[in-house]
């Protein structure tokens, strides 16, 4: 499958290793957002929710966004734009990479091959850029020539974008990240193949965790706080319900479009 070829990739160090952020406090109404999968339609109900939900808190705002912006959806293109473009007013905005950002990202730098990332919907991102496959493929017959222009039509201030984005956020209270982390290692040592590929060492482990760990990447029915595990993919893509939790003086509030 293409996920594992990509994490084997990474896992043999390919790229390099994904800047980690921290904030020395998690201390205003912090709203984190689930897998959007090319769902601009759902981030954006969503967003509306937010900013409605915060109007009645006090000072600025914190929106931390989960990874997995990209692929599968319609909109994939849009989705990147919004994340890009300033947050709403009154609000700070971090954004995570997934493991599809880093897909595209092999894709374009030629570590991965097109039907790769077409297998994780692909395909769906180069449609909403404007990249017919099945065209282009008739224009340009050999591989290499076609891998050659959709590289290029991929705009540069998009694919910058999503090369700089960290791959995890600490705070005292509560680590952010796409996918999870390893049990069996500390923070500091964990390995970024891990941290937007895991699932089942890390969701189904009864290891003691360090502290809370907000998490997509691995679909669930509803979004839900199981232990010291929040994880906020509802599958939107597929279920049309793009989920969102507020952290907020100790407690944590769920909401959905």
């Amino acid at each position: 499958m293409a996920a594992s070829r990509i994490r084997e990739k990474m896992a043999n160090g390919f790229g390099h290793r994904r800047r980690r952020e921290r904030l020395d406090h998690l201390d205003m109404p912090t709203y984190v957002i689930g897998d959007v999968h090319g769902r601009y339609d759902l981030l954006s109900a969503l967003e509306r929710k937010i900013v409605a939900d915060a109007a009645g808190l006090p000072g600025r705002k914190l929106i931390i966004m989960l990874g997995d912006y990209i692929d599968r959806g319609p909109a994939s293109a849009q989705v990147v734009g919004r994340i890009m473009a300033p947050p709403p007013n009154g609000f700070d905005r971090i954004c995570l990479t997934g493991n599809h950002e880093m897909a595209m990202l092999a894709y374009v730098d030629g570590e991965i091959s097109l039907e790769d990332w077409v297998g994780l919907g692909g395909d769906a991102t180069l449609a909403s850029y404007g990249v017919d496959i099945p065209k282009l493929k008739e224009q340009y017959p050999k591989q290499k020539t076609l891998d050659a222009f959709i590289r290029t039509w991929l705009p540069d201030d998009h694919v910058t974008f999503l090369r700089r984005l960290p791959i995890l956020l600490d705070t005292p209270e509560a680590l952010f990240v796409h996918a999870g982390i390893d049990p069996d290692r500390p923070i500091s040592e964990q390995r970024d193949d891990d941290l937007v590929f895991i699932r089942s060492r890390f969701y189904d482990s009864a290891q003691p965790l360090p502290k809370l760990i907000v998490h997509g990447h691995t679909p669930i029915r509803r979004a839900e706080v199981n232990g010291l595990r929040l994880n906020l993919d509802t599958g939107a893509f597929h279920t049309g319900r793009l989920s969102a939790a507020r952290l907020w003086k100790g407690r944590v509030h769920i909401s959905s479009t």
